[in-house]
């Protein structure tokens, strides 16, 4: 759920000695692409589903949602919740516990 730029690692980190990039295998959906600009609501499941899929994401695969501390990361959630799927866990150390360790692998580019 975090921005293009951070989960890049072409953008620093908020915080202090947090490292740049993203899991390895983990795709970029920034969760403001699931808010309606007009009404500042969570899209409509129709358009959630292209927004998903937009970003290479099977709706229907098992997926764990991520940000940089759990709380956009949520905001997916609630997309896919949207959708029927009630069964999507918030990975609430996200980045900051992921990129904040020196033994977890990250990856940075595309």
């Amino acid at each position: 759920a975090r921005s293009p730029g951070r989960f890049l690692g072409n953008e620093p980190e908020p915080r202090a000695g947090l490292r740049s990039g993203h899991l390895p295998g983990s795709y970029n959906l920034f969760f403001k692409e699931l808010i309606d600009n007009d009404t500042g609501l969570l899209m409509p499941a129709s358009a959630l589903v292209e927004t998903f899929r937009s970003a290479g994401l099977d709706v229907e695969a098992p997926l764990v949602t991520t940000c940089g501390t759990g709380v956009t990361a949520a905001i997916l959630a609630l997309g896919l919740f949207r959708l029927g799927r009630d069964d999507v866990p918030v990975y609430d150390g996200s980045w900051t516990e992921w990129g904040g360790r020196s033994d977890t692998p990250i990856a940075v580019g595309g």
